[in-house]
């Protein structure tokens, strides 16, 4: 029987654990928001793709295009520097998110702010669970890059609204929304 001052140490779980993952959830955080990102990059890269220069909206969204990118970016590092595995279904989502950028952009620009709208509601959601989880110091890094994302979903969310009145296309931004949901909750575990 171990007496009062010694610590009793935790069972080994093979899994790593790298600077400022203090808590059990920051590797599914890092994941699911870099496979986040990698759809939302890819959704603009399809309206584009569609859109090209040709519409008033396309430098609006080349302008998201390139935050989203970022955002990508800095996911990226900081899953290469804590050793966090990629989803599995970050392939599908490379593919899913052109897909859904192109064929609301082939709707028409409003269905392609429709799909912005719904994306990032859900997203600034998202970011709004992880920044409340984060308020305990736990991992200062990633919650000052989820505020700092956070601040530029609200805003695509916000220009996509000016173009549609808000709520457009309901039942496209209802499907959206649940598709984003569960591809949340399928990336936080495979």
């Amino acid at each position: 029987m171990a007496d009062a001052e010694t610590p009793i140490k935790p069972p080994h779980t093979g899994k790593r654990h790298l600077p400022g993952d203090r808590r059990p959830d920051t590797r599914a955080m890092i994941r699911v928001d870099q496979a986040g990102e990698t759809g939302a990059a890819r959704i603009y890269a399809g309206q584009l793709a569609v859109m090209g220069g040709r519409h008033a909206m396309a430098g609006e969204i080349r302008h998201m295009a390139h935050q989203e990118q970022r955002h990508l970016d800095g996911m990226n590092t900081v899953m290469a520097r804590r050793g966090v595995r990629p989803t599995v279904f970050g392939p599908f989502w490379h593919v899913a998110g052109f897909a859904l950028g192109a064929g609301t952009a082939l709707l028409g620009p409003k269905a392609a702010m429709a799909c912005t709208e719904a994306v990032e509601t859900v997203i600034d959601e998202h970011y709004g669970e992880q920044t409340e989880a984060l308020a305990d110091g736990s991992d200062p890094e990633l919650k000052a890059m989820i505020d700092d994302y956070r601040a530029d979903e609200v805003e695509h969310r916000e220009a996509a609204a000016a173009h549609t009145g808000g709520g457009a296309f309901p039942v496209l931004e209802s499907i959206i929304r649940a598709g984003c949901r569960t591809a949340i909750a399928v990336a936080k575990r495979i």
